[in-house]
């Protein structure tokens, strides 16, 4: 596996908490975000990136706050963030590279896109701990992915020559005409051999979907070796989130880099009720996340 260099490790450290665990709140959200705020097409068409920013901000205040580190975008929400004073100097910031939605091949493929203009240098100068890409696989059929690794491996190259940490997600989907059994089924290993993919490119630090069993935690884990990975949420909810946390922190998860299930309930176009809900819905449900995984963390330890 590729080992992190001192700056890189220093970067993860810092998106770590005191226990070394990761615990990152994602909103780097852009469309997902929009659907969530406004059911209707025409009025999420409405929804300007300085609106989005502002929630953005709200979340970074009120619920990153109480997290090691927040995951962003370039668009709405930095270098805003940082330049209004919202961020708090112990968070830590991940910038994703990754352009909202993406393309589909002739084949029904999905074909992931990177925001123009950012790169490991433009997260630097943007104040970011490290940056974060995110892509589509499917490991069954090799020929859907060589567009996006190609992407992945440029900017994990991008990220190395820059010396600063990247975060490497990557997200399967149901292909046209696949059943959902039949995509169910055959989760846990697309999870795991989607995971050989990012290793195999360089990864060092890996966001992943619950894989769906805790065997399949374990192989990752043994597969990832020193590489440390952290769960992502998938917008499923709270108390199923929490169950999959237990899971994934049981069979060797390094922590949870977590989004809509803190925050898809607690967000409105109504700042005021935005910001009551985040701080009595969504930092408690983190305070439960954060209590799973300090418990195994100490466990570890022991």
């Amino acid at each position: 596996m590729t080992k992190m260099t001192t700056a890189e490790l220093r970067g993860y450290q810092q998106i770590c908490g005191k226990d070394g665990a990761m615990v990152a709140i994602a909103c780097d959200q852009r469309g997902g975000m929009r659907t969530l705020l406004a059911s209707d097409p025409a009025e999420q068409a409405k929804i300007t990136n300085d609106m989005l920013g502002d929630t953005k901000a709200d979340i970074t205040r009120y619920l990153a706050s109480a997290a090691s580190c927040v995951l962003l975008d370039p668009l709405c929400a930095v270098p805003r963030i940082v330049d209004e004073g919202v961020l708090n100097r112990d968070t830590a910031l991940l910038i994703g590279l990754d352009a909202s939605g993406f393309d589909v091949s002739p084949e029904g493929y999905r074909l992931s896109r990177l925001v123009p203009g950012i790169d490991a240098r433009r997260v630097r100068e943007l104040g970011g701990t490290g940056g974060k890409i995110m892509v589509y696989l499917r490991a069954d059929k090799p020929e859907a992915n060589d567009h996006n690794i190609a992407i992945l491996r440029q900017c994990i190259a991008d990220f190395g020559q820059e010396d600063l940490l990247l975060v490497v997600e990557f997200l399967s989907y149901q292909l046209d005409g696949e059943s959902p059994e039949d995509y169910a089924a055959k989760t846990p290993w697309l999870v795991e051999e989607g995971t050989r993919i990012s290793l195999e490119c360089g990864a060092k630090v890996l966001k992943l979907p619950y894989p769906g069993t805790p065997q399949a935690c374990a192989n990752i884990t043994e597969m990832a070796g020193d590489v440390p990975w952290a769960v992502l949420s998938a917008g499923v909810n709270h108390a199923t989130f929490l169950g999959q946390v237990e899971i994934a922190m049981q069979n060797g998860a390094s922590g949870v880099i977590a989004g809509r299930s803190l925050w898809k309930d607690c967000i409105s176009l109504d700042r005021d009720i935005q910001r009551e809900r985040l701080k009595t819905i969504a930092v408690p449900r983190l305070r439960e996340i954060q209590a799973v995984i300090g418990h195994y963390r100490q466990k570890a330890a022991a």
